[in-house]
């Protein structure tokens, strides 16, 4: 095992030895029966020469000691015009850039703005001026009176001095890109604080039953219109799409009491339509009532005074008669009233001259029941 006493390829350690041989260029040989790799340090030395040709130098085949016998680097026109065209080439790269349809560009001129860049391609000269690309399509969303961190953001007092618990939504994008840059700096922050502001400015202003119930879309516009107008007084270059009221419930620790006090004004408002409709009907009969006895009343007023001046008219009439003949007007007078009085009832008459001749007198028999006979006398004809 002497002869694996040399180097790293299994060779002999002799130094002069025909066993140890080297490739070209100075690199160890492979080990036997292996691939034929170049060496690294050939490839090393092959591209400084390559190197230094594009530098304006000539190419060695020696290395950098002793033996190489080369130059170094030199430049020439040739490097010079290179090197520019490169630098050109990269302050256009710096320079041009692009904006997608959904984009718009805002050009500072050292810091300073300079104009909206359109979508395409687009030059900023480089290093004077720099260009920031917003994204003003896409809609943004900001929740409000979710339970974050802890934080009841949703608890807002309405003006009758109850406690509602909102959840809402506010959509917006971008309509100025250059007032967003430089009049708001934090803009998520901005829409959150003023949307929560101008919610409960609206629920300070409202009765509780109203937000539960029927003004939530009326909410919500209301809310879109004050919060855009906060925005445009602040110049912020955002514009509010929508605003979404999620919900809008008492809080969880007494909505069950709420709803308690819900179903009993529920009920309350069912006994009053109740109470409301008797009342009507039984307001409804009176009144009928009251006309009937109102319109019976009139009857028989003029009933009373047509019957009046019926009999005045006939009073006058008989009393000029009776100016005309006051004797025949007076037992034409008696005759009547002797009729209408005595005409409806049962009578008999007696003739004082022939009660006198028969009976002896001026008396008659007073058992002679001549009703009855003259009743059973009207059967017996029957």
């Amino acid at each position: 095992m002497a002869g694996n006493n040399g180097g790293p390829w299994g060779g002999g350690g002799n130094r002069g030895g025909g066993d140890d041989r080297r490739p070209p260029g100075g690199g160890r040989r492979p080990p036997e029966g292996g691939p034929q790799l170049p060496e690294i340090d050939e490839l090393v030395r092959k591209g400084q020469d390559q190197l230094r040709v594009l530098m304006g130098g000539r190419g060695g085949g020696g290395g950098r000691g002793s033996g190489g016998g080369g130059q170094g680097p030199q430049f020439g026109k040739g490097t010079i015009g290179l090197a520019a065209l490169g630098a050109v080439a990269l302050w256009l790269f710096s320079s041009l850039y692009t904006v997608k349809p959904e984009e718009q560009s805002v050009e500072l001129f050292l810091g300073t703005y300079y104009k909206t860049g359109n979508p395409g391609l687009n030059f900023a000269p480089w290093p004077l001026v720099s260009a920031e690309i917003l994204n003003v399509t896409s809609e943004r969303t900001e929740n409000i009176g979710r339970r974050v961190g802890g934080r009841e953001e949703g608890l807002m007092l309405t003006t009758d001095a109850n406690i509602v618990d909102i959840d809402f939504q506010v959509v917006w994008n971008i309509s100025d890109p250059a007032k967003l840059l430089f009049n708001i700096r934090d803009p998520q922050l901005t829409v959150q604080a003023v949307s929560e502001s101008v919610m409960r400015e609206i629920i300070a202003a409202s009765n509780l039953a109203p937000i539960l119930n029927r003004d939530r879309g009326i909410i919500a516009d209301t809310a879109l219109a004050n919060i855009q107008e906060t925005m445009d007084q602040y110049d912020s270059g955002i514009r509010i799409v929508r605003v979404n009221l999620d919900k809008a419930d008492p809080p969880r620790e007494v909505i069950d009491a709420f709803r308690e006090v819900q179903a009993a004004e529920q009920e309350r408002d069912r006994l009053q339509r109740q109470a409301d409709a008797y009342a009507n009907r039984v307001l409804a009969e009176a009144r009928g009532q009251a006309a009937q006895i109102l319109e019976q009343s009139e009857g028989y007023r003029a009933r009373v005074v047509n019957e009046a001046q019926g009999d005045a008219s006939r009073f006058t009439a008989v009393l000029a008669e009776y100016v005309k003949a006051p004797d025949v007007t007076r037992r034409r007078l008696y005759i009547e009233t002797m009729e209408r009085v005595l005409g409806d009832i049962d009578k008999t008459i007696l003739d004082n001259a022939v009660v006198g001749a028969e009976g002896g007198g001026n008396g008659v028999v007073p058992y002679l029941p001549l009703n009855e006979l003259r009743r059973s006398t009207g059967e017996g004809g029957n």
